[in-house]
């Protein structure tokens, strides 16, 4: 699967996910109906928690310089 691909798959997933919220914050699901989406974004929350975890060690691997590990803090291009 193509980088772009996977991170497309994972604003997908968020925008899921972000779904799933408001419709159970709404109140206006049945008791069962909250209960299949509290599962279904627990299982999409733990798909992008896995992905986020991907990307930091993918990170860390191009940021290695030798055998140690060269820690930058993100500067924000504003």
């Amino acid at each position: 699967m193509s980088k772009e691909k996977k991170a497309v798959d994972f604003e997908q997933q968020l925008a899921s996910l972000e779904g799933l919220v408001e419709s159970l914050e709404s109140g206006e699901l049945s008791l069962e109906e909250s209960l299949k989406s509290f599962e279904q974004g627990i299982n999409v929350a733990r798909d992008c928690q896995a992905a986020l975890k991907n990307a930091e060690q993918k990170v860390e691997v191009l940021m290695r310089q030798g055998d140690s590990l060269i820690s930058q803090p993100f500067e924000d291009q504003e």
